[in-house]
């Protein structure tokens, strides 16, 4: 390792461990010359937070070459990037296949085989039309039906004083 103050002041580091449960998340860090760093602050953008797993890569910063108190300012996993975005489209991915992406033609949700759910909302309203190559049922907790089950209800329903009973 140099010992010269700005060549120590940026490096690459792996991820060994993951600390979410303090203010600012730390992480285990092996850097590129084999060196161990426990405790490492990461700092995160506003309003973003993540668990990268064990084996994503870091730049961590060492202000002023002081290796005594490090700073990871980037964590990202190659493994699991999304690959093939057209310029200027944004992606939130993790390592399960679940993403959103802002593409050109409009907004992707990969649920990655799992559900999606809404929480903590006075109601949920969509102004467009709604398509569902699914079922929708309503009261899903309870004994609902879906529309499906309904529109069979209705079709099948006939009232004796407008003679079709």
């Amino acid at each position: 390792m140099a010992n010269h103050p700005l060549q120590n002041m940026i490096t690459r580091a792996v991820i060994t461990a993951i600390d979410t449960v303090r203010k600012c998340q730390t992480a285990g860090l092996k850097l590129i010359a084999g060196e161990k760093k426990e405790n490492v602050e990461h700092l995160e953008p506003y309003g973003f937070t993540s668990a990268a797993q064990n084996g994503a890569e870091a730049v961590v910063l060492f202000p002023g070459g002081d290796r005594s108190h490090g700073v990871a300012v980037v964590v990202a996993d190659r493994r699991f990037r999304l690959k093939g975005l057209a310029r200027g489209e944004v992606a939130l991915y993790d390592d399960q296949g679940q993403s959103v992406t802002l593409t050109r033609a409009g907004i992707v949700i990969n649920g990655g085989g799992k559900p999606v759910i809404f929480t903590n909302a006075t109601k949920a309203r969509f102004e467009m039309p709604i398509e569902s190559t699914g079922d929708i049922r309503d009261n899903c907790d309870s004994s609902g039906k879906t529309m499906a089950e309904m529109r069979t209800t209705y079709n099948g329903h006939t009232h004796k004083e407008n003679g079709d009973g």
